[in-house]
């Protein structure tokens, strides 16, 4: 199965950002396996008509969101999902909580800007 995507050169969003969403929407949705090879950054970039730092700026991404793994000269794999999607998040949430406390938030306050933040983030 080749990986088939599109770029929308004219969208608000960066082409790195493109990619990264893309992909890691197919990999939570099953549609991109766990162990699925993706193509290498050159190859890809190319054939999406972009330079490879894009796709690399891509890759770094999702391998930093725990989406993929780099195996060495072996490639890059969609990663398993859950537990460490799941640790990330609660890392992410923890250093939040801490901050929030140190710039002297209450509970209340502190769950009020985590709210409108994800509500930004997810609804846009």
């Amino acid at each position: 199965m080749a990986l088939h995507l599109t770029v929308d050169p004219e969208a608000a969003e960066p082409p790195y950002e493109q990619i990264r969403a893309r992909i890691a929407e197919r990999a939570r949705s099953g549609e991109l396996p766990v162990g699925y090879k993706l193509p290498t950054v050159r190859g890809f970039a190319e054939d999406l008509g972009l330079a490879a730092n894009t796709v690399a700026k891509a890759y770094r991404a999702l391998e930093a969101d725990g989406v993929i793994e780099t195996r060495g000269r072996n490639g890059t794999f969609i990663a398993a999902q859950g537990d460490g999607a799941a640790r990330e998040a609660a890392s992410a949430a923890r250093a939040f909580a801490e901050r929030a406390r140190r710039l002297g938030l209450d509970r209340a306050a502190a769950l009020a800007a985590a709210e409108d933040a994800v509500r930004a983030v997810y609804e846009g």
